[in-house]
């Protein structure tokens, strides 16, 4: 199928992240970061986290652009979303 990236628009660590996900499977997601040579500890849950300086190079390895909506559409669509645990609301 197919790996999406959305923009580096996710502040952190005082640089700028865009997401990396799969449509098929965390294999493969996995295996194009590999090819990248993003280091597995990136892996947050079910995307990887890329600052902004290899956005280019993930684009031109494949990686489809897309919209930050977007890209959680198609994660939630392939069943492959795994948020964050949320404790529950305190009264």
């Amino acid at each position: 199928m197919a790996v999406y990236i959305d923009r580096p628009i996710w502040p952190g660590h005082g640089r700028m992240w865009s997401h990396l996900v799969s449509d098929e499977s965390f294999s493969e997601l996995h295996a194009f970061a590999a090819r990248l040579g993003v280091p597995r500890r990136a892996f947050e849950r079910d995307h990887y986290d890329l600052p902004a300086e290899r956005y280019d190079d993930a684009v031109r390895a494949g990686a489809v652009q897309v919209g930050s909506k977007e890209l959680l559409r198609r994660l939630t669509a392939a069943g492959l979303r795994r948020p964050k645990h949320r404790p529950p609301s305190q009264p």
